[in-house]
């Protein structure tokens, strides 16, 4: 499928191909996520696991260039990669028309501020804007201790993960993760936790720090969810807890370590640089 649309360029409008990918452009697809290995990990990871037949994934994903230069992955998230300024925009024409049907923009910050002007007149107020948030990564062993406490999540604690699990969310995106009765959020953690990727400290019972590998690739592991508990803050326990995870990981489940973070949340910064987290980009979020 090829799609003539216009760019959006102050020169006017020019024809560019977009187009639907499928599995005949796996090679290309490949090639391109591999020169993003942390922008373009969450699509990198969907796409190893299920291919690009938009089928498998309840998702689409188009392509922008003769030779492919941008993708967008078109599903219940919205998330460009190595998208220019042309090819944002042309992806945000191409579904203008659309009703909205993500819960939010994520990727690189220019990529998805492009996009958001190009639909916010169509889709409505977005319900929170994060412009700025440093990806960052590490494919090195913390230089500070580990928190020897912190652990993977065993399938029986699940009950005592799940209501951090709900805070931190909370906290985070500002609304809860489920609507009442919707058991999906329970399903993410439990899925989470059988599969190794959930982190914990329990202290009498509850957990007091957390943290998930959300995303998997041949190159990196997203780490997403780092939540302390309130009662319990300013102790160190992010910077050691953070500590236990990237040393785990690097170990056993990927060569790099990445996450990015709002650009207001200082403690949480610090706590990553201490641990040796670099920047290697900046994501920006736009929340429904």
């Amino acid at each position: 499928m090829c799609v003539l649309a216009g760019s959006g360029t102050l020169d006017g409008m020019l024809t560019v191909p977009l187009r639907l990918l499928g599995d005949t452009d796996a090679a290309d697809v490949r090639r391109l996520l591999d020169s993003a290995p942390f922008a373009g990990a969450q699509v990198a990871e969907r796409v190893s696991s299920g291919g690009l037949a938009w089928w498998r994934h309840e998702a689409r994903i188009f392509g922008y260039g003769r030779r492919l230069a941008s993708l967008c992955w078109v599903g219940a998230n919205l998330v460009p990669v190595l998208a220019t300024q042309p090819a944002a925009a042309a992806f945000a024409e191409l579904i203008a028309g659309e009703p909205r049907g993500c819960s939010s923009i994520v990727g690189s910050a220019d990529a998805v501020l492009t996009m958001w002007d190009r639909l916010a007149p169509l889709w409505g107020p977005a319900r929170d804007v994060r412009a700025c948030q440093p990806l960052l990564a590490t494919d090195r062993p913390s230089s500070v201790p580990a928190d020897p406490h912190v652990r993977p999540v065993r399938p029986d604690e699940v009950a005592a993960l799940y209501p951090a699990a709900v805070a931190m969310y909370t906290e985070e995106v500002g609304v809860p993760p489920a609507a009442d009765g919707d058991p999906s959020y329970h399903d993410r953690v439990l899925d989470l936790v059988r599969t190794g990727r959930a982190y914990a400290r329990f202290a009498g019972g509850r957990v007091v720090f957390k943290a998930e590998v959300a995303v998997v690739t041949r190159h990196t592991a997203q780490i997403q969810g780092v939540w302390v508990d309130p009662r319990c803050r300013g102790r160190g326990l992010a910077t050691a807890g953070m500590a236990a995870v990237v040393d785990d990981v690097l170990r056993r489940v990927a060569p790099t370590v990445s996450l990015y973070v709002n650009d207001y949340n200082e403690p949480a910064r610090r706590a990553y640089a201490r641990c040796g987290f670099r920047e290697v980009g900046t994501f920006a979020t736009v929340l429904f």
